[in-house]
């Protein structure tokens, strides 16, 4: 504890907002110096208070905003540094992975944050990411409070260090990304179809229909776009790995003479890949022969999940 946050502790009895800096310090390791901008970052938008100056509504969108990129940032540090070896798609499906809203959410209801947020909201639906979203406003108002500095500090102290396993979160397979990829290598035109259920407006169910060279080739259900994606592209690839006759309707010809069929893998197995032993640091990179050339399955590989997340 430094100095200043000894001087908080000592202040807290006589604190208007005592309860708030004990319930912050629990979460964050340390004392707000500001406590303002984390009583935006608690404040949902259906709560939103007038502020008479400027007239505006008071929410913590925009502090969601800011967290947003800096989590985004301070993640990507961390994964780049925890797999030095691996490639630029293995370490965006990473990140990914750790700061899309289903785990945030999941994060922020661990850490407590789900309590201390400020809502009208009489239920939340299925597929509300309120706690996700005060999350990332949260490592928004510790930029502006404490600097870029005890963000990373945060991120991996309290979340990363205890509340995430990387190896596992990294192992999850995206499979948008992959039948993409597969897409790419086999020339074959993939589509997603999107249907959104009406029955009810507030917490709608989205489906998504897969279709390949004009064939439906499977279909997935979520409360989100990203998750029916996920459910119908899943269900495609094990159709893909495990009918060998169905997958050679798909391909022309004259891939399936170049092609084997163990390229599509199992789904098991699918994030078992070689990568380069070298790294970013100690690498001497030649560019005196620079020219044209087919894209290699690495690159092909980041470009699909580029795609995947772009697409989402």
């Amino acid at each position: 504890m430094d100095f200043r946050d000894m001087i908080t502790c000592m202040k807290l009895p006589v604190l208007r907002d005592r309860e708030l800096y004990r319930s912050l310090h629990q979460i964050l390791g340390f004392y707000p110096r500001d406590i303002r901008p984390y009583k935006v970052a608690l404040l949902h938008r259906s709560a939103s208070k007038k502020v008479q100056i400027e007239g505006k509504r008071l929410n913590n969108e925009r502090l969601e905003f800011l967290g947003d990129a800096i989590l985004g940032a301070v993640v990507g540090h961390i994964v780049y540094r925890h797999f030095p070896k691996k490639p630029e798609g293995f370490l965006t499906n990473t990140r990914s992975n750790i700061v899309k809203r289903q785990s945030l959410n999941k994060l922020a209801t661990e850490m407590g944050l789900d309590r201390l947020i400020i809502s009208d909201l009489k239920l939340q639906t299925h597929n509300s990411n309120i706690n996700g979203n005060a999350f990332e406003a949260l490592v928004g108002a510790i930029y502006l409070d404490r600097g870029y500095g005890h963000c990373v500090s945060f991120v991996k102290k309290k979340i990363m260090d205890h509340l995430v396993n990387i190896e596992k979160v990294a192992s999850e397979i995206n499979y948008k990304s992959k039948l993409i990829e597969w897409g790419q290598r086999n020339r074959v035109d993939i589509e997603f179809q999107f249907e959104e259920s009406k029955e009810n407006k507030a917490s709608p169910v989205f489906t998504t229909h897969i279709n390949i060279n004009g064939t439906l080739c499977g279909t997935g259900r979520g409360y989100s776009k990203k998750e029916s994606q996920q459910a119908a592209a899943k269900q495609t690839m094990e159709r893909l790995s495990s009918d060998r006759e169905f997958k050679l309707a798909l391909t022309a010809p004259k891939e399936l003479q170049m092609e084997r069929y163990d390229d599509i893998v199992p789904v098991s197995n699918i994030e078992k890949q070689s990568v380069t032993e070298s790294t970013e640091e100690n690498v001497d990179i030649d560019f005196s022969d620079i020219s044209m050339r087919a894209k290699t399955r690495e690159e092909i590989i980041a470009e699909a999940e580029r795609q995947a997340y772009t697409e989402s």
